[in-house]
């Protein structure tokens, strides 16, 4: 039986995918990918995701504020995520979180941009997916805080500690890893990867980014999921066919509570 995997973090809202779209997403199909969860960062790549789904079934929206536009968590904003999520095609709110690498604005911004969109997310009933680099303790402190999450939220490009995977499950959290659980010096991920259950782990790609070995460098497309998919395999002692199950059946339930999508 073909194996169907859902790369559940892509931006083919980026511009760097216009040229080839109906080829990209004709070799993902080709590579067994079922759905592509395509993610919003600000206001204008959320509402070219919405457009995405809207226009191709393969593909799912995400719809939110990353905090490199923090700033743009405005009253205004947050109404307009709200329709995009109760009128559809959204079927989750991110990426959303904190970016302590690139300090583009001061830390108790994105923490309020963080909160609010949580709380959105919460009062909804959606996942949200949460982007955190160089943010482990502060990401954490914000979900604790506004803790539980019936409705689940995926620590998307997981990078970091066994103990923090841990923390999210607790939390009602799923851990999603792309490419660099691939990478020859991902020790750290790796045993991440080891202690989260089959029943928490999702897969993405992150593209345009983060292209798995052996093709690191290069522009990132959903079909390189597989690869992902194939590694964690791999360093979890399973067989891929039962990790495209697993992953795919948690992707579905998280995204597609009323029913699965195949």
């Amino acid at each position: 039986m073909k194996s169907f995997l859902i790369d559940s973090h892509a931006h083919l809202n980026d511009e760097r995918f216009a040229p080839d779209l109906p080829e990209i997403l004709l070799r993902a199909s080709a590579a067994g990918v079922l759905k592509i969860l395509t993610v919003g960062y600000n206001m204008s790549s959320s509402q070219s995701a919405v457009q995405l789904a809207s226009g191709h079934e393969m593909v799912w929206a995400a719809v939110g504020i990353h905090p490199h536009d923090a700033p743009e968590c405005r009253e205004d904003n947050l109404e307009q995520l709200r329709a995009w999520l109760t009128a559809g095609p959204a079927v989750g709110l991110g990426e959303i979180g904190l970016d302590y690498y690139w300090n583009t604005w001061d830390k108790e911004v994105q923490k309020k941009a963080f909160r609010e969109q949580i709380e959105l997310a919460k009062s909804l009933a959606v996942p949200f997916i949460v982007h955190n680099r160089d943010a482990h303790g502060d990401v954490l402190a914000v979900l604790k805080e506004h803790g539980p999450y019936p409705a689940g939220f995926v620590m998307h490009c997981f990078s970091g500690s066994a103990e923090l995977a841990l923390c999210c499950l607790r939390l009602n959290g799923f851990i999603s890893f792309a490419g660099p659980v691939t990478f020859q010096n991902a020790s750290q991920v790796v045993r991440a990867a080891k202690a989260v259950p089959l029943e928490r782990l999702l897969l993405e790609t992150d593209c345009p980014y983060l292209s798995p070995h052996p093709l690191r460098g290069q522009r990132n497309e959903p079909a390189r999921v597989t690869l992902v998919a194939e590694a964690l395999a791999g360093i979890l002692g399973v067989e891929f066919e039962e990790l495209a199950r697993r992953t795919t059946n948690n992707a579905e339930a998280l995204f597609c509570p009323g029913g699965m999508v195949r």
